[in-house]
């Protein structure tokens, strides 16, 4: 099992030659295995980066999400009392964004690897990353 950051999601469904070989791969072994964690506030984070147009697509976001749930064995996951402790814990002076820090702490939680391009995520030593 693997978290993907919300990035990554994106990137597999609109880009995926952006993903890294690496990524790639976590991403085909997670599908055809135990699943991979899409932490339901990068729901919010989609319907963000559309709403500001930095993403386009020919569809709403409702129908653009439901395609990208159905493209993988993605496992929703939202924020539990531990994970939303975490995320207060971790980066707690460097990373201000509460989406990376609930992402970060959901795979710390789960004791799954995030896949993500973040150089500062893949930096800690707080979490295990792939790219």
């Amino acid at each position: 099992m693997i978290v993907a950051d919300t990035h990554v999601i994106i990137w597999d469904a609109l880009k995926p030659e952006m993903l890294s070989k690496k990524a790639s791969k976590a991403i085909a072994e997670a599908n055809n295995n135990d699943g991979i964690i899409f932490c339901e506030i990068s729901l919010w984070e989609i319907a963000m980066l559309m709403h500001k147009g930095r993403i386009s697509v020919d569809i709403g976001y409702q129908p653009f999400i439901r395609l990208i749930l159905d493209s993988n064995n993605y496992i929703l996951k939202g924020i539990s009392p531990e994970i939303a402790e975490i995320s207060t814990q971790l980066f707690a002076g460097t990373n201000k964004d509460p989406a990376d820090r609930i992402i970060s702490a959901t795979s710390v939680v789960e004791s799954a690897r995030l896949v993500t391009f973040d150089t500062a995520l893949r930096r800690s030593k707080k979490i295990s990353t792939i790219w």
